[in-house]
Formats: structure tokens, C-alpha cells, sequence
């Protein structure tokens, strides 16, 4: 089984509009799929994906309703599997989080830089908290965004202090804990309790740092991810595919670790 673990896509009717403004910033001017959900699950079957996970974010907090309401409303959709998103300002975060678990959401996604946050705030470890008691798998964008200026909200090192907060609930640093600072991931990251996706790491991650960091890590914590529409998902599991240890450690990343961890 091949599981995508780190995808987007957005509701048909802001779609178009969407994938403009994120490819103005991000200068990305090919995406592998056109912002909807049918297109994303087109692109992942001819790359051979069995699922593909989608993070949703919250951007504001008035947004985040809409946002999981999108999310809850994939949960019927074949192949794939939505995360929700929780903003840090909103006033009923435990209360929506109470929502996406009783609908049957796996996952919450955080993405410090479009929400405004550093990732290691105070007021944020009961989120995280609570977040661990309802079981939540949790996934955050962690170092330089394509699209976004500095700061660096959640870097390897501010995400590595946080850690403790989740009581052993499952966290995922994605862009193997930051794009181009693998030093940091393997000084802050490498062998603690955290997975690492392969998100954008197609033509951004040098093999040969990716392969150390899977050897100080270990390939059972290791999970492939494209970041679709910004990767393609057939380039993302070709990467994986280049950097795994092992046949053994292949089947491990292109799937067998998010099958574990999704319960699936």
C-alpha cells in the first residue's frame, strides 16, 4: 500500500481562486493538480497512491469552521483521508475539537506561519493537550514556507521543545523538519519522538542528507509525502525511492508506517 501523507486541495467553488493566489506566491507555476478534491484523487491514482491525506488550515478563526465542515464533508470521499485545523485565536478550539473527533477526524494540522503563531508558545500547550487526549494525530508545517517571508514560526528547534506537550500522541514535522536545514532536523529531531514526512522534499532535499537522517532517525518514523499540488506524488515516491536504506525500509515509508499510524 502507497499512502500520501501530506496533500491539499479546497472546495470546487474557491478552487480556482485559491491555486492563483498560491501559486503567485509560491512561484510554483505547475502544480500536479488543479486545487480539487476529484483532481487531486485523479493525479494520486496515476502515480499508483492508494490514499492521500488532506490538511486542511484554518488561516483565521473565523475561517475554521468552514474549514473542518469542508473536511468532515471528505470523510465519504474513496482514497482519501482529511485532517482538520484549529486556530489559535479562536474562542471555541476546544469545542471544535471535540466536533472533528466525534465526526470521525484522525488528524489536526497546524501551519504556524499562515496562523500567525510560533509553534512553542505558552497558550498553546493545552491545545496541544487536549489535542493528545482526543488521540489526534498532529501534523505541523515546520521551516521555511516557498510562499511565506521569515520568521520561521515553527523551526526544528522550537518544534523539538514542544514535544512533551503531546504525552506520546503522534506528531508529524513536516518537509522532513524543515526544508533546506537538515542540520537542525538531525541536531534537534533525529531520534525523538516525531515523524518526519517527505513533503517538497522532490528536487529541494539532498539524498545524501536525507539518507543520513533516515539512518540517525530510523525509516519506521519516516513517511512519504508529496505536498500535492506543489509536488507530484509520482516524483515523491521515485524520491523515496532513492533515499530508502533497503527494500524493507521502502515499504515502510511509501506506506507501511502510515498504515500503523492511521489505523488503516
Amino acid at each position: 500500500m502507497i499512502i500520501d501523507f501530506h496533500t491539499h486541495c479546497f472546495p470546487e467553488r474557491i478552487a480556482e481562486k485559491s491555486m492563483k493566489i498560491l501559486t503567485g506566491r509560491s512561484g510554483i507555476i505547475h502544480p500536479s493538480h488543479n486545487g480539487t478534491p476529484a483532481s487531486l484523487v485523479e493525479t494520486q491514482r496515476r502515480a499508483g497512491v492508494d490514499y492521500s491525506v488532506i490538511l486542511n488550515i484554518a488561516t483565521n478563526p473565523h475561517q475554521q469552521r468552514s474549514v473542518n465542515d469542508f473536511a468532515i464533508s471528505l470523510l465519504g470521499y474513496e482514497g482519501v483521508i482529511p485532517f482538520g485545523s484549529v486556530h489559535p485565536d479562536s474562542e471555541d478550539i476546544f469545542e471544535e475539537l471535540e466536533r472533528l473527533k466525534e465526526a470521525g477526524i484522525k488528524g489536526i494540522k497546524f501551519h504556524p506561519d499562515y496562523q500567525d503563531f510560533f509553534c512553542d508558545e505558552e497558550r498553546m500547550i493545552p491545545v496541544y493537550e487536549k489535542i493528545a487526549e482526543l488521540g489526534f494525530i498532529t501534523v505541523f508545517h515546520c521551516g521555511l514556507d516557498m510562499g511565506l517571508p521569515y520568521p520561521v514560526h515553527c523551526s526544528a528547534e522550537r518544534l523539538s521543545t514542544i514535544l512533551p506537550a503531546f504525552g506520546g500522541a503522534p506528531v508529524v514535522a513536516a518537509h522532513f523538519g524543515g526544508l533546506s536545514d537538515c542540520e537542525n532536523t538531525m541536531k534537534y529531531l533525529c531520534d525523538r519522538d516525531v515523524y518526519l514526512d517527505t513533503a517538497y522534499c522532490y528536487g529541494t532535499l539532498p539524498p545524501v542528507a536525507a539518507r543520513e537522517i533516515i539512518k540517525l532517525h530510523g525509516a519506521d518514523r519516516i513517511l512519504m509525502a508529496s505536498d500535492a499540488p506543489w509536488n507530484d506524488p509520482a516524483d515523491s515516491i521515485a524520491l523515496v525511492k532513492i533515499i530508502a536504506p533497503d527494500e524493507e525500509s521502502e515499504k515502510m515509508i511509501l506506506g507501511g508506517n502510515a498504515e500503523k499510524l492511521l489505523g488503516i
